[in-house]
């Protein structure tokens, strides 16, 4: 018998990542996170958010000021297509079929 490691193909790192995150099974929590990291780049209100919840497409935030709130309130539209632009390119993302990570509704308190 031999103890030689079987030689593979050489794949990206992304790659390696996304298989380890899909046979761990932790998937949906990473998705949803890269979905609040891609909230705090488009919003630039990562600090002022209190609570982060992701289901079905919306994204529902809590945020600590008021007046932030309001003014984001108006740029929803903006702010959902920024958000959906960054998963687009992230790379990181785990994409299966009918389990895309979009939002497709952005709910401010």
């Amino acid at each position: 018998m031999s103890n030689r490691i079987e030689r593979k193909s050489a794949m990206p790192l992304a790659e390696v990542l996304k298989q380890m995150i899909q046979e761990g099974h932790a998937s949906a929590t990473h998705n949803t996170h890269r979905i609040f990291a891609a909230w705090d780049a488009a919003s630039g209100a990562g600090k002022y958010t209190i609570r982060r919840y992701f289901r079905d497409g919306r994204l529902y935030i809590t945020l600590s000021s008021s007046v932030i709130c309001s003014q984001l309130s108006m740029q929803k539209d903006l702010l959902k297509e920024k958000i959906n632009a960054i998963l687009a390119e992230d790379e990181l993302l785990i994409r299966s079929g009918d389990k895309y990570c979009e939002v497709s509704q952005l709910i401010l308190k």
